[in-house]
């Protein structure tokens, strides 16, 4: 990097330029015109093209063109530039300043501490004039002070005013200078300390205000300070997320060791009474190996893992930390598949009834196969789903694909009712009994040819609300079913006044169903205990003819598994079905 580049990165790295106007700044300014008696000061900044005006005194505009500048040599030379006479002056005399009128000009350097000038204090004259030695230093004085200042709001722009340690930003560049100013690929350790959970935070908020929370960062800081030592330096680099780099030739094992040592140390930075729970994350990087973004990422990263596992403090995992982002980009391109959804399809699982062998229905099932990943496993895509927003608009796709095959297969006297999962979000959407309604009037279709699935842990998340949605849907004559059966926290109380005709018990009930006969009268009780309760009995998970057979003895209603079938495509499973009834 050249001189004119360096000079502009610590120009842009102090965040100054196209700032509005401030009174510190113009205090200066209306003094610089007063003590030289002089129509015209200001504050310039040399950018690369032009000269910006951080505050001025009879100019009309923010900025000039840099070119013939005279500020501009002052940024340059990091020296005094005095032009007693525009008009007499070789270079400058036909410079825009001069043209506009301008005969005098004094400006001082305003030089950073590593020797790099910004621009000038200057202050111009309509007519010539000689500058005495007392009016230089003046000029000088006002220099520094207006260097001051702007060191004084960079610094106020990297310090946090609650903890009153240096803030993220600061980090970040500090990470910059360690790997430009020590060994590439030597080993140093970040700490990350995350004070409270995000949602324990918000109850907090909501309950005492945030000034409890800025108290306790504000108290977490200065513990920090003291469990870190002098010569470390702490940062808070996040609302309630402090950060450290660990001595040099600290390991992440001698770190975790120390942080064991400082256990009630640490507990004590989530505030009084354990207001917070205090968890660290530990991020060993080779310097230069990472960006700093990346360092700080990691570390936050290790911090999540700690808490999601319950333990004080975590080392980063590669293999976590890749799953993390493996999880964060099927989250954004399956938002990108709903919007163009060639990546996605529906396969069909038969349902079979026990009694005929006959296919009398079929579960829907989404896949997605991805552009790069290849196919991506429902048991990995659809839980990502269901944790955020995502999951409506992947259940409108669905039942909209779904309901559109019911129409066809209809047209084609293929008659059986088509199954769909749901989840516990769409039980709280208010209007999403209409707008399953509204896709089946679109189509044609009559609800009783439509089930949905909810699961039991999905209904318990809020019981009242589902059996208010559960309800709604039921009343529109939809088909409702309870998924996986057996492997939730359901009340049996509250369970028999879901207004649901199926119940599917889930396939863990199914392995080992042929060789441990506690596993049986497990699944002849729970079969005899839903159809008490007036509901249709389906198994899921059959595999094998002697799971099947023992199946039968328990008086379930019908089966779906590998033993049967495995999800096929639309068309492939109108084949399926015109095969003869399976052999019980």
């Amino acid at each position: 990097m050249n001189a004119e580049a360096e000079r502009l990165h610590s120009l842009t790295q102090l965040e100054i330029l196209g700032t509005p106007a401030s009174e510190s700044f113009d205090r200066i300014t209306r003094l610089a015109s007063k003590i030289f008696n002089l129509p015209i000061a200001a504050v310039s900044l040399t950018d690369s093209d032009r000269q910006w005006f951080k505050s001025r005194v009879g100019v009309e505009h923010w900025s000039i063109p840099r070119e013939k500048a005279p500020c501009s040599q002052v940024a340059e030379t990091c020296d005094v530039v005095i032009i007693e006479d525009f008009l007499a002056d070789p270079f400058y005399s036909d410079s825009l300043l001069a043209k506009a009128g301008i005969r005098f000009y004094a400006g001082a350097p305003l030089v950073t501490r590593d020797g790099f000038g910004l621009g000038a204090m200057c202050v111009l004259g309509m007519t010539p004039r000689r500058i005495h030695r007392e009016e230089l230093t003046a000029l000088r004085d006002l220099a520094a002070t207006v260097m001051a200042q702007i060191e004084l709001q960079h610094a106020f722009g990297r310090i946090d005013p609650i903890s009153e340690l240096p803030n993220r930003t600061q980090f970040i560049e500090d990470l910059s200078d360690l790997a430009r100013d020590q060994t590439p690929g030597q080993r140093r350790t970040a700490v990350l300390v995350d004070l409270i959970a995000v949602d324990q935070m918000n109850h907090v908020v909501r309950v005492m205000g945030q000034a409890v929370v800025d108290d306790m960062v504000k108290t977490a800081g200065r513990l920090f300070r003291h469990l870190i030592g002098p010569q470390q330096k702490a940062y808070h680099v996040g609302a309630t997320q402090l950060a450290a780099l660990t001595p040099d030739g600290m390991d992440e094992i001698a770190c975790s060791n120390f942080l064991t040592a400082q256990a009630e140390r640490l507990r004590k930075l989530g505030g009084p009474h354990a207001l917070g729970s205090t968890v660290v994350g530990i991020a060993p990087f080779p310097l230069g190996g990472l960006p700093p973004i990346d360092i700080l990422r990691i570390a936050q990263g290790a911090a999540l893992d700690a808490r999601s596992m319950n333990k004080s403090f975590e080392i980063y995992s590669q293999a976590l930390d890749t799953a993390s982002q493996r999880s964060f980009i099927l989250l954004r391109d399956f938002e990108a598949a709903l919007k163009n959804p060639v990546e996605l399809r529906l396969v069909y699982q038969p349902r079979i009834d026990l009694a005929t062998g006959r296919c009398v229905g079929a579960e829907a099932l989404m896949r997605w196969t991805h552009p790069t990943l290849g196919s991506i496993s429902p048991g990995e895509f659809i839980p990502l789903i269901e944790r955020i927003a995502l999951a409506t608009p992947a259940t409108a796709w669905v039942l909209e694909t779904a309901i559109s095959q019911i129409a066809r297969w209809r047209n084609h006297g293929i008659d059986f009712v088509v199954s769909v999962n749901i989840s516990s979000t769409n039980l709280h959407e208010t209007d999403f009994a209409s707008r399953v309604s509204q896709i089946l009037v679109r189509h044609g279709v009559e609800p009783e040819w439509l089930e949905l699935e909810v699961t039991e842990t999905a209904v318990m998340t809020d019981a009242a609300q589902a059996l208010v949605q559960l309800s709604k849907l039921r009343a529109a004559g939809i088909r409702l079913a309870i998924d996986d059966f057996g492997t939730g926290y359901s009340s049996l109380a509250y369970l028999q006044r879901l207004p649901v005709h199926v119940v599917k018990i889930d396939r863990a009930f199914m392995m080992g169903l042929d060789v441990d006969p506690r596993q049986l009268s497990l699944v002849t009780m729970m079969v005899s205990m839903a159809k008490h309760l007036g509901y249709r009995v389906v198994a899921e998970g059959v595999e094998t003819q002697q799971a099947l057979k023992l199946l039968r003895t328990t008086g379930c209603d019908e089966a779906q598994g590998y033993h049967f079938a495995r999800p096929m495509a639309a068309d492939e499973l109108v084949r399926w079905v015109g095969r003869d009834p399976i052999a019980l």
